[in-house]
């Protein structure tokens, strides 16, 4: 856990070219710029598709096995972003699942505010099911804004009915719209890639006339009952933590099984960086021995965790 690896990624972010909170089309350029000059390693494929009417990246290994799969929502603050761009993330967790992941390329704000992105990763998640995967061979997994968008996802599917996946990880949840969380005061010092300001011009884009404390809208505030066993990694040096801290009290009040992970000192959805930081590396192994394990207790005969932890 190298101190040099800490500082040289916080330069890195801090000079950066990305501003969230800057012109969309801007953004989107330079985003999407930034992503394209970090090459898929060899053995990863891509395949673009279509899912309940919604794009879709297949991000896959040789070892990938097609009876599981990873439902990744990406960020980028509602607005800039894409499945294609978050394949070297999904890369990672299906390298350590042994799954497939099916990044979804849900429709962005200002042009398609909410509830297009809940509609969307939902109507994705339906697809699969009515294609005959049981949602216990699904989790699902998302970075920053696509964090939040998976509890979010999860709560729209409870609420319509639909059964639960095997778990949820989520790295640095965007999942508070208000931006009211201490952390966006006592974190801005520290924070090398978002500022209070940047969150709330994106709020602002995706939310429109919707009340920012709206449940599908900022999930730290909505009735989490009945969710799948969730993951939540955060760094200590973001001003989203307090989203990450409130996500996960919100969830344990809630009676959800909860593991919150704090990593001290490491920036906003740091998993990103595993070829520069140990422990970008560290939470993806914890991220998918959380899924694994998941997917199993799913598919045992119950009782069989017990008799497995006992002996």
């Amino acid at each position: 856990m190298s101190r040099q690896q800490r500082q040289a990624l916080d330069e890195m972010l801090r000079h950066g070219p990305l501003d969230l909170g800057g012109d969309v089309a801007e953004q989107r350029a330079v985003f999407g710029e930034m992503m394209a000059s970090i090459p898929l390693p060899p053995d990863v494929s891509t395949t673009v598709g279509e899912l309940g009417g919604v794009p879709v990246v297949t991000v896959e290994t040789p070892a990938s096995d097609p009876a599981t799969v990873v439902l990744y929502l990406h960020g980028g603050a509602y607005a800039i972003g894409s499945a294609a761009g978050a394949a070297g993330l999904a890369a990672e967790i299906v390298r350590r699942t042994d799954a497939r992941a099916v990044c979804v390329d849900y429709r962005l704000a200002p042009e398609h505010p909410f509830p297009a992105a809940v509609d969307d990763a939902l109507a994705v998640y339906r697809a699969l099911l009515d294609d005959g995967l049981p949602g216990s061979a699904i989790a699902f997994v998302g970075e920053s804004a696509g964090g939040g968008l998976v509890a979010a996802t999860l709560v729209a599917a409870r609420d319509a009915g639909l059964p639960q996946p095997a778990s949820a990880a989520v790295f640095s949840p965007w999942a508070d719209l208000t931006v009211s969380g201490a952390s966006a005061v006592t974190k801005v010092a520290v924070d090398p890639s978002l500022t209070p300001e940047g969150l709330r011009t994106r709020a602002r884009d995706y939310l429109r006339d919707t009340d920012p404390t709206t449940p599908r809208a900022s999930p730290a505030l909505a009735d989490l009952t009945g969710l799948p066993p969730l993951l939540i990694q955060v760094g200590s040096h973001e001003i989203l933590l307090d989203d990450a801290v409130r996500l996960a009290a919100r969830a344990a009040a809630c009676d959800v099984r909860v593991d919150l992970q704090v990593w001290p000192q490491v920036p906003h959805v740091f998993q990103a960086f595993a070829a520069l930081l140990d422990e970008a590396g560290d939470a993806l192994d914890a991220a998918a021995a959380f899924t694994r394990a998941h997917w199993t207790a799913a598919t045992e005969p119950p009782g069989q965790e017990a008799v497995r932890a006992a002996g």
